[in-house]
Parts: structure tokens; C-alpha cells; sequence
């Protein structure tokens, strides 16, 4: 089945990303206010890395794709620096989160909405360090257009990472961070230097974990998150 495919599978059966309740990753599971939370939502774009090729229609398979992320710029309140998914928190006047998870990304990366394919609104994942409840939604890239920084006060950096280097069991690691005297980890990713690390890392895991597409890993390396 090729990528396409699992994807829109994934996203019908409303896959969950957020972590159990044994999970290793305590500070999702805690201290999210749900009657408080305010809603966002990210778009998880899938394209192709060689724009040449047929999207509508594809045969790729998980080595043959990349996904659209961006680095927060250092100046911002909120998670600063890090890698995210375009996003944001979802205003009165969008419809759905997909409509807000649209609008976020073309303000942040100049997409044109029109050729994102959206496979499915996914079930909200709790993020309590800044009291949201983020809805990711799963799209494909059936024709994608250049992106670039639009807004420097919001991203330092728009880019495609190869989801092939991601999966390599030499890119994953645990970040961990320590806070209060409690030890936190989240998955991670070490692309060519560019570490994908806490909600965004914990997406990622989580999903190639339900597409089956994971690759064996040591589980036990751990490195201090870049904060």
C-alpha cells in the first residue's frame, strides 16, 4: 500500500497520537486543564520530495516523502526556538480546525491552501505547558508551492524534512528536561543538527508508530533537550 494510502487509512480510523497511560512522557499526561484549555490545531503535511512527480495520484512510499515543519522564532513567548508543525490556536472565526490549521500554515509558510489535500481531523492531543488542546490535521501535499518565512517575529526557518531521515534509528533519541527535580522525556529527532523535540517530536513518534512505519531504535539514549 503506498504512503498515500496508509495516510488516508490512519486518518479514517481517527488514529490517536497522544501518548497511554503508561506512557514515558509524563508532562502530557499532566496538568492539562481540559474545562480551561484553549483549542489549536496543526497541519501535518506529507509531500513528495521530488515536486517533478505526480502527487494527486501517488505510489510513494514512506522514503520517498517529506513533511513541512517550521522553527519558531527565538524571540516568542512560547516555546521559542523550537521545531513545530505550522498552527496555532484556533480563532472565532474559523469553521473547523482544519480551516484553522489552513490559514496558520498559509500565514506562516506562504502555502496556497488549494493544493493541500486534507486525509482527516485527528483527536485532540492535550499540551499542558501552555494549556492547549491541539486537533493535528493530517493532509497530503497534492500540489505543493514554495514556502518561506512570511512573518520573522513568529518563524526563524520553514523547511521539508525528508521523513527517511527521520526514521533512521541514528536520528532518535529521548530529550530529556528537568524541572522541579522531575525528569521528563520526549522522543526526538536529530536532523543534519535540527532537533525535533517535545509536542512536535511526540507527534511525529507517535504517528510513524501507528503507520507502522517506525524502525527499531535505542530507546534508552537520551540527550538534554535544547532549550
Amino acid at each position: 500500500m503506498s504512503a498515500y494510502l496508509q495516510l488516508k487509512a490512519f486518518a479514517e480510523r481517527s488514529g490517536v497520537l497522544g501518548p497511554g497511560e503508561n506512557s514515558r512522557e509524563s508532562w502530557q499526561v499532566v496538568g492539562l486543564n481540559v474545562a480551561t484549555a484553549r483549542p489549536a490545531a496543526v497541519l501535518i503535511l506529507f509531500g513528495r520530495l521530488d515536486d517533478r512527480l505526480s502527487h494527486a495520484h501517488s505510489d510513494a512510499v514512506p522514503d520517498d516523502l517529506d513533511v513541512l515543519l517550521v522553527v519558531r522564532a527565538g524571540s516568542l513567548r512560547s516555546h521559542p526556538g523550537q521545531v513545530a508543525f505550522p498552527g496555532g490556536r484556533i480563532d472565532s472565526e474559523d469553521a473547523t480546525p482544519t480551516a484553522a490549521a489552513l490559514r496558520e500554515a498559509e500565514e506562516e509558510t506562504g502555502l496556497d491552501p488549494a493544493g493541500v489535500e486534507v486525509l482527516g481531523e485527528l483527536p485532540p492531543v492535550g499540551l499542558p505547558i501552555s494549556n492547549h488542546l491541539v486537533t493535528p490535521v493530517l493532509a497530503w501535499w497534492s500540489a505543493p508551492t514554495p514556502v518561506r518565512v512570511v512573518d520573522h517575529a513568529e518563524s526563524a526557518h520553514v523547511f521539508r524534512a525528508p521523513v527517511a531521515d527521520l526514521l533512521s534509528p541514528a536520528a532518535r533519541f529521548n530529550a530529556v528536561v528537568r524541572r522541579q527535580g522531575r525528569k521528563h522525556l520526549t522522543p526526538a529527532f536529530d536532523v543534519d543538527g535540527v532537533v525535533i523535540w517535545g509536542f512536535t517530536g511526540l507527534l511525529l513518534s507517535r504517528l510513524f508508530d501507528g503507520l507502522g512505519w517506525t524502525q527499531p531504535w535505542d530507546e534508552a539514549r537520551e540527550q538534554d533537550a535544547p532549550l
